[in-house]
Parts: structure tokens; C-alpha cells; sequence
């Protein structure tokens, strides 16, 4: 049976009926709901003029009185009851039409259905739920969007002044910004958010300006934190992309753009925060600077100049004391010096570590500070040298440094750290090795295992090459004591051989320690026999070993016996030697002693002056003045007498830093022909300016190389064919096998 042909105007009347209906659900007035016949004969009826013959295919023009539909209900009910209201009520009324428009699109989408399924399809038009949400975007969206957008940001603006909004409302409304870019979020950026973060500028911009008249930075950073406000602001009604747009933008306010006024408060910035020692205030000025982009780069900048001047204020003050009390206690004060530069990188360290939560910036500000002052000289002495005797004084026995163990481990690894500073790490091992060799020679040494200790603590840090002298000279004197308890065993096993003195020679390797120089002393006849003694035993040992005698470092045990009582005197070598000539003689003259002793002047006054100037006047001089000249005549002194039975007789000290910088300098030179050598061998062919820096590259772990001492020894290459000039380019060097 034929279906009867529906014309369009009494299809419509009946679509009409239904849509009315649906308004009127809208609208809240008194309506029944659909029913599933309704619902079923109105999508049937849609059907049957959409399945008609041509010409009464209806489908085009259903498909624009659906929209025409739309259009009508907005017109005639939505933007009339949009426009008689405002601020928040116009807020409400929107989000109350947004609904109903969305259930109404759902309804007539529905009905209106079988056009999506073919007649849109085929033709590729817009579907039936787009063309619904257009038709609300362009007639209620584009109308009122920028009073909702007003509104909106008065409300936040009325929050951030600590009022209750309706945070429910705002997240609905900003839905219709988003919900109206159909998945493109080009509406709630462009008519919303651009806006808002214009006025959140604008808004704190104010804020700031006022707050940083008023608060003292640490209130500042304190009420900075509604940073958080807004981010839980992005949380309860913002789209989720607004967050780090927000963020910045309140960041740039309040942070960035007032950044140098607030960390330079005079009484209450960054630098009073440091000298104040308010941690709190400044670990909440990291967290706050940390998020920004180079938003650290000023608070470093600050430690940095104040642990420099106060680093410096302490070598100043060390400078003035040392001065003020020349006479009293030489090298008292650097070594407090010292202290106080370990207590002062504890406290920055400690700051680092819990503070700055060890960021990166903070080590290399504390890391340049300390390179700063830790490189001054003091009192003409470098740091390498008040560092290394700092050291001496800790391990030495007697020293002015009474600790416990764990004190003094602690206090090496903290000295280890500072050594780091320091650019002439070359000279501090110079210096650490006199001492240490005057430690173990002399048996100074208050503990042989924190003597390894430190050894290890800086192989740690410095490297093998660093500390392998040091080592072997430590390795050397357990060899040397197996070597003495050897020639006693041979003394007691060789009855022939008695030479008449206890002797204890202590046997060195003479790479691992310092150079000393070898005098040919005409030693007195007793010390010769004891010498060819230990001769005779060494070669039963070794053929091949040359022994070269250090009298300087000797130490000799005498009994003076004076008119009152025997007296042991300890004293060096040289003093032993200058006492025993006075057993032949009863006076000699100064020219003489010089004779019978082949001593140098330098040497020979020194002695003198030790034994007949000095505080224990064992040899009586003529004329008694307090000068030694080369027209003295001296005698035993036999009326000496002192309350001990055992004396010490101490050499007046020989400064001998001018000696260890000039060995430190010929190691240099050799230090930097060896790294030239090793980079042209395997570059063969290189700039100047390159090979220099590579050189300095490669030398700044022990020394700050001098660029005039590398040129220098460039050229001293050229001359003993290590390198040539390039004859084109006389910048180019090439490396000659």
C-alpha cells in the first residue's frame, strides 16, 4: 500500500506542535513529558518527508527550519531575558540558558536525526548538534560575552580582596567559554583570558607597589604567597591551561619586576637576611625565586658578595692583629685565621645545603667567594702556606691545637675543602712536605695514622700524582726503622764493630722528600768512625745505592760537664761538631772554627750565635756583644749551669719560604714544557691562542699558570726542537717528533 505524501507546511505544523512543547518543558511552565509515542512520530514524521520522491524530499528545508527554530527561540525568549538583567544575575540567567539551550539541541537533534545520518553526510554540511551550539555562539555569545567577561574578572578581582564569591557560578560561566570553541580553546583564550591575565597584572602590579613602600621583605615574601591563591584558583574555576599563564603573570608582578628593590631593602633585603642569619626567610626566598627563570641569579649574586666581604674582613682583621702584635707569637693569628675560614664555610655550606636545597648556583657562588679571599696573602705569607702550617699545627706533637681525634679528623676534612680554593695547590704540597718531613724526622708526629688520614683526604681531592711523594716519604720511615733495628742486629752480630756513640741513621729515598743541601762538614773524629760503621753495614745490604749525608737534619745528644753539674745537651749536628772542637782547645777564634769545620759564614754565625748568644750560653764570647763578627774568639763556658738536667738547644729558624717558592717555580716550568709537549704530540699542528688555553686548561688543578711563563717556555721549546713556528703563519705551532 501506497504511504500518503506529507506536504512540507503540514509536516512542519505538526514538528512545530512538538517544539513548542519542548520550549514551553524549557521554560518551566506546566507541560507533561514526551512520550515515546510523541518522541516516535515526530522522528517519523521527519523520516517520511525526508524519504519522499523529488519533489517532496523535504530534506533542505527541514534542515533550515531546524536552525530557523533555534534562531527564533533565542530571538524571541533568551536574549530578551539576558539583556533586563546584570552583573551576577546576568551571570546566573546565562548559565540557566546555556543548559536549556544544550537539552533543547539534544531534543531536536534527536528528532530531527535521520538528516545527520544521510542527507548531512552526503552533502558534508555542518551536523545537527554544530549548527544548534553555532546558532547560540553567534546570536547570545557574540552579543554578551565581553559584559560576561567584565563580570566575571570584577568577581575575581572581588575574591582576591578576600570576599566570598560563587565559585560554582564562575566555573559554569567559564565552561561557556570553553564549551563554546567546540574543542578549540580559542574563544576562552582570546575573549576571557587575555584579559583576565591582563587585569591579574594590573592587579598586582598595584599591590606590589604599594607592599614594597610599606613591608620589609621578609612581610613581602609572606604575602606573596597568594602565588598559591591563584594557583587554587586555576583549581576550583579556571581551565587548567590558565595555570602556568597565571602563575608567570603574578610571578612577573611580584617578583620579577620589583626583584632588585626588594632583595636590595636596606634593612630587611637579601644581604640583611644573611647577615642576620634569617634562614627561614631566606629558604622562602628560593622557594619563591626558584620557580622564575634565572630568578636565582640575583639571590646568588648577593652570597656571593657577602661571604666575600665577610671572607675578606677576616684576612683584613688577621692583617691588622698580626701587625698590631709583630713581636708577640708570630703566626698566632693566621692560624685563628684559618679557624674562622672554616667556621665560616661551615655556616655558608650549612646554607647551601638547607636553604638553597643545594642548588647548583649556590655551590659555584660559595665555590667563587672562597677563591676570592682564600688566595689573599697575609702578612706576606700565601695561603698555601698558612694552610699547610695550619695543618703541621694539628699533627704535629706539642702544637697549639689541643683536639680530640675525632676533632681533628673532622677538622682535616674540613681543611681538605678549603684547599679546594686555593689556585696554588702546587705550593701548599711544597709546604705540607717540609713540614712533614720536619714532623717525621724529628719524630713530631702526634699520630701516624691521621698523618695517612689527611694523605688519603687529599689523594681524594688532588689526585694520586698530588700526594705520592708524600707518601713514600711516610712508607720511607717505616723502612728506615726496620733499616736502624737491620744495623743494630749487625752491631751486636760484629763485635769489631763498636763505633763507641749510639747511632740511629734514618735512611731516605731521595725522590720523595725535600731537597736539602749537602755539606762537606769535616766531621770530629768520633762522628767519622760512627759514619764508616754504617758505610760497612750498607753495602752488606746494597752495591748500588749511594748514600749522601745530610748533616742539617742531624741531631746529637752531648754531655756538657760544667763546674756545677753534667748537663745533657741536645742540639744538631753542626752544634755537636762546633762543642766537640772545644775538647781539644780551651779558645778558639771564629776564623778557626770556619777552618777545622769547612762550615759557610751564613751557617758558621748562625751556630755561633745559637751557643753564645742565645738563652743558653754554653760557649762564652769575646767581646760579649750580641753580634757575631769574624774577629770573635770563643771559650767553654764551664760556670753554665740550668735548673733541668736535659737542655734543648734551639738553631734560630731559617725562613725558608723564599727557598720552597723557587723550587715550586723550576716545578712550573717543567709542569708546563710537559703539557705543551703532551697536547702538540697530539695535535701536531695548533694556534697559539688554542695551545695557551688548553695549557692553562690543563694546569689550573695545581696552579693558575702565568700566560707569560707559557709563552716563555713556548719559545725555550722552539730553541731545543720540541716545536716550530709555521713559516706562513707565524701564529700556527707544529709539533716536531
Amino acid at each position: 500500500m501506497e504511504r500518503k505524501t506529507i506536504e512540507l507546511d503540514q509536516g512542519w505544523d505538526y514538528m512545530q506542535k512538538g517544539i513548542t512543547k519542548l520550549k514551553r518543558i524549557l521554560e518551566g511552565l506546566p507541560e507533561p513529558p514526551f512520550s515515546s509515542e510523541e518522541y516516535m512520530m515526530l522522528y517519523t514524521t521527519i523520516y517520511n518527508m525526508c524519504t519522499q520522491k523529488p519533489p517532496h524530499d523535504y530534506s533542505q528545508q527541514l534542515y533550515d527550519k531546524y536552525r530557523e527554530a533555534f534562531e527564533e527561540y533565542i530571538t524571541s525568549t533568551v536574549l530578551p531575558s539576558l539583556r533586563e538583567k546584570h552583573d551576577e544575575f546576568m551571570l546566573r540567567e546565562l548559565v540557566k540558558r546555556w543548559e536549556n539551550h544544550k537539552v533543547m539541541v539534544r531534543w531536536l537533534s534527536r528528532f530531527f536525526h535521520y538528516l545527520d545520518r544521510y542527507f548531512i553526510a552526503r552533502r558534508s554540511l555542518p551536523a545537527l548538534n554544530e549548527v544548534g551550539l553555532t546558532c547560540f555562539r553567534d546570536l547570545v555569545y557574540q552579543e554578551v560575552h565581553a559584559k560576561v567577561r567584565d563580570a566575571v574578572i570584577a568577581l575575581i578581582d572581588k575574591e582576591r580582596e578576600g570576599e566570598q564569591i560563587d565559585r560554582a557560578l564562575l566555573k559554569n560561566v567559564l565552561d561557556i567559554f570553553v564549551e563554546i570553541g567546540m574543542g578549540q580553546m580559542d574563544h576562552y583564550e582570546a575573549d576571557f583570558e587575555e584579559d583576565m591575565l591582563q587585569d591579574t597584572g594590573a592587579y598586582y602590579s598595584r599591590k606590589a607597589s604599594s607592599w614594597i613602600e610599606e613591608d620589609s621583605c621578609p612581610d613581602y615574601m609572606l604575602k606573596a604567597k597568594c602565588l598559591k591563591k591563584e594557583r587554587d584558583r586555576v583549581s576550583h574555576y579556571l581551565h587548567s591551561s590558565s595555570e602556568m599563564k597565571l602563575s608567570e603573570k603574578v610571578q612577573h608582578e611580584l617578583l620579577v619586576a620589583c626583584a632588585n628593590r626588594l632583595l636590595e631593602k636596606e634593612h630587611s633585603g637579601c644581604r640583611a637576611l644573611l647577615r642576620d642569619d634569617k634562614v627561614e626567610d631566606l629558604s622562602r626566598m628560593y622557594r619563591l625565586y626558584c620557580k622564575i627563570p634565572r630568578g636565582l641569579d640575583p639571590v646568588a649574586n648577593i652570597f656571593k658578595q657577602h661571604i666575600t666581604a665577610e671572607g675578606t674582613a677576616l684576612v683584613q682583621q688577621a692583617e691588622d692583629a698580626a701587625s698590631n702584635q709583630a713581636s708577640n707569637a708570630p703566626g698566632v693569628q693566621e692560624q685563628v685565621l684559618i679557624r674562622k675560614i672554616i667556621e665560616l664555610h661551615d655556616k655558608y655550606m650549612a646554607y647551601v645545603t638547607d636553604c638553597f636545597q643545594n642548588h647548583t648556583l649556590f655551590h659555584k657562588a660559595l665555590k667563587e667567594a672562597f677563591e676570592v679571599f682564600c688566595n689573599k696573602t697575609v702578612t706576606g705569607s700565601s695561603s698555601a702556606d698558612l694552610l699547610a702550617t695550619f695543618c703541621d699545627n694539628i699533627l704535629k706533637k706539642g702544637g697549639s691545637e689541643k683536639l680530640s681525634d675525632e676533632a681533628i679528623e673532622e677538622t682535616l676534612e674540613k681543611v681538605v675543602k678549603l684547599l679546594a680554593y686555593i689556585s696554588d695547590k702546587d705550593l701548599f704540597a711544597e709546604f705540607y712536605r717540609k713540614k712533614l718531613a720536619r714532623r717525621l724526622l724529628f719524630d713530631r708526629s702526634a699520630n701516624d695514622d691521621h698523618e695517612r688520614s689527611i694523605l688519603t683526604k687529599l689523594k681524594q681531592q688532588c689526585g694520586g700524582q698530588f700526594t705520592s711523594k708524600m707518601e713514600g716519604m711516610v712508607t720511607d720511615l717505616t723502612l728506615a726503622r726496620e733499616n736502624q733495628a737491620s744495623f743494630e742486629d749487625y752491631l751486636r752480630n760484629n763485635s769489631t764493630a763498636q763505633p763507641g756513640i749510639d747511632l740511629t741513621v734514618t735512611v731516605l729515598t731521595t725522590g720523595f722528600w725535600p731537597s736539602y743541601k749537602s755539606f762537606d762538614l769535616n766531621l770530629p773524629a768520633e762522628m767519622v768512625k760512627c759514619v764508616e760503621f754504617f758505610k760497612g753495614f750498607y753495602e752488606t745490604k746494597t752495591k748500588h745505592r749511594r748514600l749522601t749525608w745530610i748533616y742539617s737534619l742531624g741531631t746529637c745528644h752531648v754531655n756538657g760537664k760544667f763546674e756545677q753539674k753534667t748537663i745533657e745537651l741536645i742540639v744538631s749536628t753542626y752544634q755537636a761538631a762546633v762543642l766537640l772542637l772545644f775538647n781539644t782547645s780551651n779558645r778558639l777564634s771564629y776564623s778557626e772554627i770556619m777552618a777545622q769545620l769547612n762550615l759557610t759564614h751564613d751557617d758558621l754565625v748562625r751556630l755561633l750565635h745559637s751557643l753564645s748568644c742565645a738563652k743558653y750560653k754554653i760557649l762564652s764570647k769575646e767581646p760579649n756583644t750580641k753580634i757575631i763578627s769574624q774577629s770573635d774568639y770563643f771559650e767553654f763556658n764551664s760556670k753554665f749551669t740550668d735548673k733541668l738536667r736535659r737542655i734543648k738547644i734551639p738553631l734560630p729558624p731559617v725562613d725558608e719560604r723564599k727557598k720552597v717558592v723557587e723550587d715550586v717555580d723550576k716545578d712550573r716550568r717543567y709542569a708546563i714544557d710537559a703539557a705543551i709537549v703532551r697536547i702538540m704530540k697530539s695535535r701536531k699542528v695548533l694556534g697559539h691562542q688554542q695551545l695557551v688555553s688548553e695549557c692553562v686548561e690543563q694546569l689550573s688543578r695545581m696552579f693558575k699558570p702565568d700566560i707569560k711563563a707559557i709563552k716563555k717556555r713556548m719559545e725555550d721549546l722552539i730553541t731545543r726542537d720540541y716545536l716550530e713556528r709555521d713559516e706562513e703563519n707565524p701564529n700556527m705551532f707544529r709539533y716536531l717528533a
